[in-house]
Parts: C-alpha cells; sequence; structure tokens
C-alpha cells in the first residue's frame, strides 16, 4: 500500500530514517519543522525525492500549520515530542508539550480524515518507578508515576501517550492507534544534530566521561525504529496497538568496553573502569543534572520486543553494529576528533 503519511518533527532522529523509509516504497511524505529555514538543510541530508516531500512549519504548543500539514493525509507517525539533556526545572516543562502537542496532533488528523496514527512514545513510559525487583518490561506495564523517583522525561512520556490513548479510545471514531515505545536508539547519523543517546557515544570517545557510572539502557537500531514505525503504519487491522523497540540492556561499561575492543587507537580515551555508586552521588551534590543518573544506579530496564516480532515479522540489528554505526558516523563527520 502507498499513500500520503504525516511525519512529525522531520528534522528528527527517527524521523528522518522513517521518511526515507516512506518515500522508498512509494509513500508521498508531509512533515513538520518548527521553522521552515530548516528546510533546505533537512531536504539536503535526508537526499530524497524532493517531490514526494513536502515540509509544513507547526509546532507542539500551537495550533498554527497542522490542518495544512494533516491535509490528504491517510497515516500519521507523531515522532516529535521534547527530549532535552539537562533536567528542567519543572516536569511540566516537558510534559505540557509532549501531552497537549499528541492531542493537538490526534484533534487534527481526526479533522482531516486521518485512517491511522502511530505515536512515538517511549520504553520510558513502561519501565519506570518499579523498583529494582525485575529487569525485563513488555507492552503490558506502565511507569508508575505514583513513585516520586520517576524523573520529569519518563513522566512526560507517560502521560503523553496515556492521554493520547484515552483520547484515541473516546474520541477517535475509527481512527485506529497504535504507539511505538523504543529504548536508547543508536545507529548511523544523518546530520549533525545528535540526539542524548548519541551524545553518550560522543563524550565516551571524548573521553569526558572519565568512569562509567552503574547504569544501562536498552539498545535500538535507528533504523529499525523506523522499521518498526513503517510497519505499525501498513499492517492490516491495527486496533489500540503498543509495541515495545527494544534490544538487549547494556551498561554503560558494556558500551565502553565494546567501543574499545572495535576501534582501537581511535577509542585511547573511552574509560575502562566503572564508578563508584558513592563518588557520582557526590558528584550529583554539586551538578544537579547528575541526579537523574544517581536515580537509574543498579536498574535493569529491558524490554521484551516479541509482541512486534511475531505480530509484525519486524526485526533488529545486534546492538554492537548499533553502537558501533554510531562511533564511526561520528567520527567520519568530524564531530568526535580522534
Amino acid at each position: 500500500m502507498t499513500g500520503t503519511a504525516l511525519v512529525t518533527g522531520g528534522s528528527g532522529y527517527i524521523a528522518g530514517f522513517l521518511i526515507r523509509q516512506l518515500i522508498e516504497n512509494g509513500w508521498t511524505v508531509h512533515t513538520t519543522v518548527r521553522s521552515l529555514k530548516r528546510e533546505a538543510e533537512v531536504r539536503g541530508w535526508l537526499g530524497v525525492d524532493n517531490g514526494r516531500l513536502h515540509f509544513f512549519a507547526a509546532d507542539l504548543e500551537n495550533d498554527a500549520g497542522w490542518a495544512e500539514a494533516m491535509a490528504g493525509c491517510s497515516h500519521v507517525a507523531h515522532v516529535a515530542s521534547p527530549f532535552p539533556l539537562d533536567v528542567p526545572n519543572h516536569a511540566d516543562e516537558l510534559i505540557v508539550p509532549a501531552r497537549e502537542g499528541a492531542l493537538r496532533a490526534l484533534r487534527f488528523a481526526k479533522a482531516a480524515g486521518v485512517k491511522r496514527f502511530v505515536l512515538t512514545s517511549s520504553m520510558a513510559a513502561i519501565a519506570y518507578g518499579h523498583g529494582k525487583g525485575r529487569d525485563i518490561y513488555s507492552e503490558a506495564d506502565w511507569t508508575n508515576l505514583d513513585n516520586p523517583e520517576v524523573m520529569p522525561y519518563p513522566r512526560s512520556k507517560t502521560v503523553a501517550e496515556r492521554a493520547a490513548r484515552d483520547w484515541a479510545r473516546a474520541e477517535g471514531g475509527g481512527m485506529e492507534f497504535a504507539s511505538v515505545n523504543p529504548a536508547a536508539v543508536f545507529g548511523p547519523l544523518l546530520s549533525d544534530d545528535l540526539s542524548t543517546s548519541i551524545e553518550l557515544v560522543k563524550q565516551l570517545l571524548e573521553g569526558k566521561v572519565p568512569m562509567c557510572p552503574d547504569i544501562g539502557f536498552g539498545i535500538i537500531d535507528v533504523r529499525d525504529v523506523a522499521d518498526l514505525h513503517y510497519r505499525a503504519l501498513t499492517a492490516p487491522d491495527m486496533r489500540d496497538e503498543r509495541y515495545v523497540c527494544s534490544g538487549p540492556f547494556l551498561k554503560m561499561i558494556d558500551v565502553a568496553n565494546l567501543l574499545r575492543a572495535n576501534l582501537g587507537e581511535q577509542a585511547r580515551k573511552v574509560p575502562k573502569r566503572k564508578m563508584p555508586d558513592w563518588l557520582l552521588k557526590l558528584l550529583a551534590l554539586v551538578r544537579p543534572e547528575l541526579k537523574q543518573l544517581v536515580a537509574e544506579l543498579g536498574n535493569v530496564r529491558g524490554g521484551d520486543s516479541s509482541h512486534a516480532m511475531q505480530t509484525l515479522g519486524w526485526t533488529m540489528r545486534p546492538p554492537e553494529e548499533a553502537i558501533l554505526a554510531t562511533a564511526h558516523s561520528l567520527i567520519e563527520r568530524g564531530i568526535v576528533k580522534v
């Protein structure tokens, strides 16, 4: 099947690969950016058939541009969502734009007669606030917002996905709804804009992380994240679905060891030692941005992706391939000097 799809947040990491896959498969794509001043730049690094790609200016917190972006679209992938490197002063700085942006996109999608809406959520909406008693999570799990230790980003993704699901059930009519919930996304770069997870590999390669705290994340390649979105958009009979999108859970020291084992001299600045928990807690007293890392010490948040594999025929690359693709891209683009 082909048609016209809207992919929000067209300058983003996941969105770029999804746009490419849709166009390669014959779709026409509308995409949103906050400012059309970026259109030429984004077209340049996407490198797709420009006749099939149309840009619209739209913001998560404003109605302007959304009706135009949705016009003529049968499918929507709502990928745009705030994901800052630093912890905001108040959780609402993330929660409000994430929730209101998703609801805004849903309302305009319904008004435009969109048939299917796929939301980019996150493992952050699934695997937080449960304590250290378990290490694998599935689509049935939700982040526990009653736990005060849950940080603003997982709160924002949980609130946004729950609000979107509730709205789709109550107001969506015949519009089909699904979410894709990725873990930490790595892989080759399309541009020099770095997502939060890519920034981690950059800092390891640059030696800015002297030791590795006892934290980790599920690893997934951006190309596989885009492919799962594509399958969720195009598979028949989609209704109120949710897909964990996560490969194996690796600790930061595992990522560091992988880089050193495969990059030789180019990884000479990568740390070799684990950081004692007490040291991270001490550093967090003077560097508040480290508090979210302290909350992660010792946690394992693996994701069970079998549902997507069994129902959509989806597969994923090994985590080593995703991480090394990130490292090679950073070096080849000159973002990391080695």
